[in-house]
């Protein structure tokens, strides 16, 4: 006859410990797997616009992000944005700078896309454009959710490079050309890979596509 051997308090405890440890683990696991897990989707489907001739949007690993531009703020930055959405200059290009909860940066034409990253000179790379003025005697609060061109390696011009604040950033006032603000989508920025290091980024994430609203089927 076989006899049963009750567990001690200590060997419960144990095992209670071990089920907690491996729900941990596989949550853990979970949540590394898929950074996008808790990210707001925004359905496209469900955007209404007035006017959609200023409106892009960004697509990036954890979905979509709607950007509204402003033309009367600084007209000819915007064009020239406008200008490489619709050539699509912005697919597959890398996040290749990120401050953890201040900004993104992508946009370098020459040196960040993704069949031909060169870490080594990524964020000086030229687009195929004149350089451009900036735009920055108009008032604008550089706050949360804003876009702007990112100054060129000179410093007195802009080319193809564009930052989004995750935070408000007031000392960029009148340093930056602003040239719109998030209205949609903001969290799927903040899950962009960085660097806790540094600014820069290796095996950085990529802009999936960047288009005119008006442009998507």
């Amino acid at each position: 006859m076989l006899k049963k051997i009750k567990q001690t308090k200590s060997e419960k405890l144990l095992l209670i410990f071990i089920i907690l440890l491996a729900i941990f683990s596989f949550i853990s696991f979970t949540l590394i797997k898929n950074k996008c897990l808790f990210v707001e989707k925004v359905n496209l489907n469900k955007l209404n616009f007035n006017n959609t001739a200023n409106i892009v949007v960004l697509n990036v690993p954890c979905g979509n992000v709607v950007i509204e531009l402003l033309p009367s703020i600084s007209p000819n930055s915007v064009e020239r944005f406008k200008t490489l959405i619709k050539n699509q200059e912005y697919d597959n290009v890398a996040f290749h700078r990120v401050v953890k909860n201040f900004l993104v940066q992508a946009g370098d034409l020459e040196f960040g896309r993704k069949n031909n990253i060169n870490y080594t000179y990524i964020g000086s790379g030229r687009s195929k454009y004149d350089l451009i003025k900036p735009e920055t005697d108009k008032p604008f609060e550089f706050k949360r959710g804003t876009v702007a061109f990112a100054k060129s390696k000179n410093g007195d011009a802009e080319d193809s490079e564009f930052l989004i604040l995750l935070a408000d950033a007031s000392l960029f006032e009148g340093e930056y050309t602003p040239l719109g603000r998030v209205i949609n989508g903001i969290s799927a920025l903040e899950k962009i890979k960085f660097n806790d290091r540094s600014e820069y980024v290796l095996r950085p994430d990529f802009i999936n596509s960047l288009k005119m609203f008006s442009d998507i089927n």
